[in-house]
């Protein structure tokens, strides 16, 4: 989620500011962005948003600081979301994992046996528990973002040429896209590399759920077929 999405009120993390306060009052703004990953402007700004709705209540401390409690309504609203949450988690995981167990067996058919992924985090898991289904291994999981950390147990590399120097001899046949952020940009790019790293652009999928053309957006058919046929 981007920070303007974020600002909306993504009820994620408006469930985290919740939980927060509801472990430790006397959480203070700095921590709280932090634990959430979003600035401490925002941070205020949601504390203000959630004061305003009746969801939570103010005292001051000694030494000019704040405790935060949840009220009635706040306490309520925290297990409205957090069921939301989780129905919402539940249903991501069973159409990521049926997606990722369909397109890891046509892997599979295809002769594959090593595969690489792009883009770390929830979907990545996913699919590297969907993987020994179809008799596939994950060799490891390309993002720039997240490099040098582990992402199920895989090493995270920054881009393609890492991943070919981590995988060595052994390679790898295909590479998936688990990126839920940004799929679209993240696949056009991935494209656009891939052959210059040795992937076939028919080397390069991605799960259904995310939606993605391997058309550019804004280029229509006729035009990359005269673009094709020149």
């Amino acid at each position: 989620m981007s920070e303007s999405g974020r600002e909306t009120g993504d009820p994620q993390i408006v469930l985290g500011v919740l939980t927060s306060i509801e472990r430790d009052s006397a959480i203070t703004q700095r921590k709280l962005a932090g634990d959430l990953g979003i600035a401490l402007g925002l941070a205020n700004s949601l504390l203000r948003r959630c004061v305003r709705k009746g969801l939570i209540k103010v005292s001051q401390v000694p030494l000019n600081r704040y405790a935060y409690y949840l009220t009635p309504q706040g306490f309520a609203e925290k297990g409205r979301l957090t069921a939301e949450y989780l129905s919402v988690s539940f249903n991501f995981f069973r159409r990521a994992r049926g997606d990722c167990v369909v397109l890891l067996r046509q892997c599979s058919d295809r002769g594959w046996r090593r595969v690489a992924l792009y883009g770390a985090g929830e979907l990545a898991e996913i699919a590297v528990l969907s993987a020994g289904e179809a008799g596939i291994e994950v060799t490891c999981v390309i993002d720039r973002d997240a490099a040098g950390r582990r992402c199920a147990g895989l090493p995270v590399v920054a881009d393609l040429m890492a991943a070919r120097l981590a995988t060595g001899e052994a390679g790898f046949d295909g590479v998936i896209l688990t990126d839920t952020i940004a799929p679209q940009s993240r696949f056009e790019e991935l494209l656009s590399s891939a052959p210059q790293h040795g992937v076939p652009a028919c080397c390069v999928l991605a799960p259904s759920l995310l939606a993605v053309s391997r058309m550019p957006i804004g280029v229509s058919p006729d035009a990359e077929a005269r673009e094709t046929a020149a």
